[in-house]
């Protein structure tokens, strides 16, 4: 099973960039994780909001193919406990061949086409964090997930 995270813009605190590492380099013994990482470039520039979210829309969908399950981690996407998300994860692993593909959007959330295009939202918080923390926050997750579908020691529950 392979899984991709797609994101706007990179991350630019090292704290956040070491723990992103820790993770990446965990996920390696479960899972073929691929990271993009696409330009948020045109925010500076003098455009409304919606245009933003249409171009970063475009650029998103430049790397999904036809096959791939979107799933968007959105504010607006159902809950999950951890336990939830690892039996997500592990029925796609087991009834599926088509690779998961999370996308977290830019400052602004997503385009029309992509919440269109999406197959499933998943909300990691009530709370507001920025982008650039929920990549952290879902590589953790993803790793607890793939520790509890092993049985192994990390989870408490």
């Amino acid at each position: 099973m392979k899984i991709k995270l797609i994101c706007i813009g990179k991350t630019t605190e090292n704290y956040l960039i070491e723990g992103e590492n820790l993770y990446l380099k965990r996920l390696k013994h479960y899972c073929k994780l691929e990271k993009i990482i696409l330009s948020d470039k045109i925010k500076g520039k003098r455009l409304s909001v919606k245009e933003i979210k249409n171009l970063e829309g475009k650029s998103i969908l430049k790397h999904i193919k036809k096959d791939d399950l979107i799933i968007l981690l959105d504010e607006r996407g159902s809950d999950y406990t951890s336990l939830k998300f690892s039996r997500f994860i592990e029925s796609h692993f087991t009834n599926s061949n088509k690779t998961l593909a999370f996308v977290i959007g830019g400052a602004y959330g997503f385009s029309d086409e992509i919440y269109d295009s999406s197959h499933k939202m998943i909300r990691l918080s009530s709370l507001t964090f920025s982008h650039q923390m929920i990549r952290l926050f879902y590589l953790e997750q993803l790793y607890r997930a793939m520790t509890i579908i092993k049985k192994e020691n990390y989870h408490n529950e």
